[in-house]
């Protein structure tokens, strides 16, 4: 079994503790996962198991779709509703007002530079940004381009002082400091009180197992539901075929070989078709990347 499950990750575990969990459950040794989530956060968490773990080179560089929740008024340490108070601010009435929340939302799409929060696991100097933080340093931190795709509202509760909107956005986008902006845009502070992940490039929510689900199943039952091979979870990428068997041994030992292709990740498969793995080509010279 070699490839990747889409879990449904529940509020208050980390992405590391859904591994543990799994490779609990499974019996499995070789057990990873990309696109970290916070403990706040739920929704899809792609986990790789066994040789599929040589593939999270290929994920993290992946679009990321959200639903966030922004609580006005409020904000906090952290940038999310599990941190320290450190300011409020009145809630002006337009901030509440579904046209001017729409307006402000479509000032965010297109590329920006977005400044990471302290809390976050960033590393400055070889020290991961949170760790500053919980010593009360202060360490600059360079801001990173981003880019925002779409943001949508999608509801407003005017009593509790909340919007909750969806984002589709480049790898490296924090949708606290996201939540952050809007609030200041808007005339007023605020915090992330809630965030479910949708989508991680071409994986879905809809894909998704729950992690207590996923726990009750034997391998066998994963495998035939929920389970995404590596040639599967490739299926957008182009494919070649090693003609002969001197080219197909060549390319498992190692070996180079000429394909005038354009530079890129490759399905490989032998002349009967059978899938071998993935090569990537660069300077028209075919690299072997991952055997099965």
């Amino acid at each position: 079994m070699n490839g990747v499950i889409i879990v449904n990750k529940p509020v208050g575990l980390t992405s590391q503790d859904v591994v543990t969990e799994i490779r609990k459950s499974m019996k499995i040794k070789s057990v990873g996962h990309t696109g970290t989530l916070d403990p706040l956060a739920s929704g899809v968490l792609p986990i790789l198991i066994s040789k599929g773990t040589r593939i999270s080179k290929y994920l993290i560089d992946h679009d990321k779709e959200y639903e966030a929740t922004l609580k006005l008024g409020k904000k906090t340490n952290t940038g999310d509703i599990t941190g320290e108070v450190i300011e409020e601010k009145p809630v002006p009435k337009s901030a509440l007002e579904i046209e001017n929340i729409k307006d402000v939302l479509d000032c965010f799409k297109g590329k920006q530079e977005q400044i990471p929060p302290m809390y976050s696991a960033i590393k400055v100097n070889g020290k991961k940004l949170y760790e500053y933080a919980r010593l009360g340093e202060k360490v600059e931190v360079k801001p990173r381009e981003i880019t925002i795709y779409s943001i949508d509202l999608i509801s407003l509760n005017i009593d509790e002082e909340e919007i909750k909107f969806r984002v589709a956005c480049s790898k490296g986008t924090y949708i606290r400091t996201l939540c952050e902006d809007i609030a200041k845009e808007l005339g007023t502070v605020g915090t992330m009180s809630k965030l479910e992940r949708t989508k991680v490039g071409d994986f879905t929510i809809e894909q998704a197992i729950d992690l207590e689900t996923l726990k009750t199943l034997s391998n066998e039952e994963i495998e035939s539901k929920y389970f995404i091979d590596i040639e599967t979870a490739f299926k957008t990428y182009g494919a070649i075929t090693l003609k002969t068997d001197n080219e197909l041994k060549l390319f498992i030992n190692g070996m180079m070989l000429v394909r005038k292709r354009e530079n890129d990740v490759y399905r490989i498969y032998d002349k009967d078709h059978n899938f071998i793995g993935l090569g990537v080509i660069q300077n028209n010279i075919l690299k072997r990347d991952i055997v099965l």
